[in-house]
């Protein structure tokens, strides 16, 4: 993807702190950034705003519990490429087949001569067009005596090279929010368009306990069905129950599914958890996320619950009758939600 330059609305190395909680912009590794602290829990969230506006640390007592291999410098440099700490996936999450997609009962092909998105050989698309954008805005750094928070916005209808391979006129604005040692990530769809657009966006957020190995932890995934995939790792649309326990060890179980129907508490809320050691991370899913992809390959120490809106290839999929959840935001319509990170035991 061509980088249109990351733009601040604010100064740089602004703060602002209240009580326990403190909002900076500063640099790391010569990298701009925003730094969100909860003191009294002591929680520090760390966000690059020019590459995704992605949260790559999350540290706890001084542990990061996101898996991000490179110093932030090193990995801007390279062109923000590969996948760690918390990415966003937009306006698609995961795989998108044929090399195109339909929407209000039309086809639109792919270009990826314009460089917003990649397909490969099999005419998969996969994981969207904004993982390493460089077009989110700052346009809040504050604290007060509850949380401290940044939110950010790209205006997705401004670039040509995005519009071409996505044509629905909206905008994005998200919120990492730190409150009682609990990070908030929530986002807003706004369509500004005149057809009602399809949501299909994830988070590929990567975790890990800092000090238990992979063979002594295990995940917990309240799902009750599972995604059935073909040999490409796109769905189908067939669901099947899911027979995992309630405890799912890690030390020979690799994972790379999609999970539906969640098991969700009284306000609509579902818990996903990896724990070990006296060590616990959870993520918490708002209702609008409605399918959890679970991602554990082997030989790695990390596992990923990613909240998604659809499922793989959900809007292909609901074009030929084969999923009727696919979520729209209508015109002049805004979508939001939120998930949830919190890490016990550290």
């Amino acid at each position: 993807m061509r980088h249109l330059g990351f733009t601040s609305l604010l100064l740089p190395f602004l703060a602002n702190a209240a009580g326990n909680y403190t909002a900076i912009q500063t640099t790391d590794h010569g990298v701009e950034v925003v730094r969100l602290t909860d003191a009294a829990r002591g929680v520090e969230v760390s966000i690059v705003p020019s590459v995704g506006n992605r949260a790559y640390e999350m540290k706890v007592h001084g542990k990061n519990i996101l898996y991000f291999p490179s110093d932030v410098g090193a990995f801007k440099s390279g062109g923000g490429r590969g996948l760690n700490g918390i990415p966003f996936l937009g306006p698609w999450a995961n795989r998108m087949a044929g090399g195109s997609f339909w929407a209000n009962g039309k086809k639109y092909g792919f270009n990826s001569d314009l460089g917003t998105v990649r397909v490969a050989q099999n005419g998969i698309a996969i994981h969207g067009m904004l993982t390493n954008s460089a077009l989110w805005q700052v346009t809040e750094v504050a604290a007060d005596s509850q949380s401290a928070h940044v939110t950010s916005k790209l205006e997705f209808w401004k670039y040509p090279e995005l519009m071409a391979n996505w044509p629905f006129a909206h905008e994005y604005e998200m919120t990492y929010r730190l409150s009682d040692g609990v990070l908030e990530v929530s986002t807003v769809i706004t369509n500004l368009g005149s057809e009602a657009m399809p949501v299909s966006i994830g988070f590929h957020p990567y975790f890990n306990l800092p000090d238990v190995p992979r063979a002594e932890a295990s995940a917990h995934i309240p799902a009750r069905k599972h995604v059935e995939v073909d040999a490409q790792l796109v769905a189908t649309g067939e669901l099947k129950p899911n027979d995992l326990p309630d405890a799912v060890s890690l030390k020979d179980h690799t994972f790379d599914d999609g999970f539906t129907d969640l098991v969700r508490d009284s306000s609509g809320r579902a818990t996903l958890r990896v724990e070990g050691g006296g060590e616990q991370i959870q993520v918490i899913y708002g209702p609008k996320y409605t399918v959890a992809v679970v991602y554990a390959p082997p030989n790695q120490n990390y596992i990923c619950f990613e909240p998604m809106a659809a499922i793989t290839n959900g809007v292909n999929l609901a074009h030929e009758g084969k999923y009727p959840d696919l979520q729209m935001v209508a015109p002049g319509a805004k979508w939001r939600e939120s998930f949830w990170v919190r890490a016990t035991g550290m």
